[in-house]
């Protein structure tokens, strides 16, 4: 039987970032959440919090306290008036955050606690039990879980005027892109070299700036940093009045996207789907 005022007190330290804060949020002593944590620790033979510094939840805590949230949220759905509201973890990438899907999550039954990850990987927080729902692009379900195709995000491969005068005054080709600065989200973003393969037939080792906001990506590809993948959505205007090229008008590439969704709380979170398929079809192709 696990100590549910333990995991409150290991969830709110998580989410929280600090004991301090934890202990606020529940009205206590820091040295009682402290206790509290140790007690959990020592019952389950396991370190939980990785006290740092920085303080940090381990695998296993983080997976305790999703447990905690799920069973909130499960309960939530058997009250009129819960007592306390849910925490609601999502996965989601940060394209689709930045592009069409934040007001859905006005929908959301409970607090949002996002992890922002790429389409690509968010199966494995899925898989994991640490979110309850996850943008994907894939739509094979995880065990336990239901699978909404959403439709699917456009990017275009762009850069600034210039910065094409520059590298690519002959057309993209295999040595000028083996030259030419690209950008990266990150080390999972594979969006660019994707792009380039199909392009040339070729897998040239791309040189990259990495650059892991939306925004700020966006912004990187309109001042000549380099050329990268950006969401038509997000660019669209760019491109219109010229302060972005797009390096091959005929080959966008189109990611497709689906909700995938725990389905022992799927009941709970049907407001959030249907405000997420109700944002999606507005904004994505079929």
């Amino acid at each position: 039987m696990l100590d549910y005022p333990a995991l409150a007190a290991l969830a709110e330290v998580i989410r929280r970032g600090s004991f301090d804060a934890a202990a606020a949020a529940l009205g206590v002593t820091p040295s009682a959440i402290s206790q509290r944590i140790r007690v959990l620790e020592d019952r389950l033979g396991r370190v939980l919090i990785d006290r740092g510094p920085p303080l940090r939840s381990t695998p296993e805590g983080l997976r305790l306290a999703a447990h905690l949230d799920q069973v909130r949220l499960l309960e939530s759905g058997l009250a009129e008036a819960p007592a306390e509201r849910p925490v609601l973890r999502l996965a989601v990438n940060a394209d689709s955050l930045a592009t069409w899907v934040m007001p859905a999550l006005a929908a959301a039954p409970g607090l949002v606690d996002l992890i922002i990850d790429d389409q690509d990987h968010a199966l494995g927080w899925l898989r994991g039990g640490i979110v309850v729902a996850a943008i994907t692009s894939d739509g094979r379900p995880v065990p336990g879980c239901d699978s909404l195709r959403l439709g699917a995000m456009r990017y275009r491969a762009t850069a600034s005027p210039d910065f094409v005068s520059r590298h690519f005054g002959h057309g993209v080709t295999p040595e000028g892109l083996a030259k030419a600065p690209s950008l990266s989200f990150n080390s999972k973003d594979a969006l660019q070299n994707r792009w380039a393969q199909e392009l040339t037939g070729q897998r040239p080792t791309l040189p990259m700036h990495r650059i892991p906001v939306s925004q700020a990506f966006a912004d990187a590809a309109r001042l000549g940093l380099g050329w990268g993948m950006n969401p038509e959505l997000l660019v669209r205007r760019d491109l219109a009045e010229g302060r972005l090229v797009d390096l091959a008008p005929d080959l966008p590439l189109d990611v497709p996207l689906f909700w995938q969704f725990s389905r022992m709380t799927g009941a709970m979170l049907a407001p959030l789907t249907n405000a997420i398929r109700k944002a999606a079809r507005a904004a994505l192709l079929p």
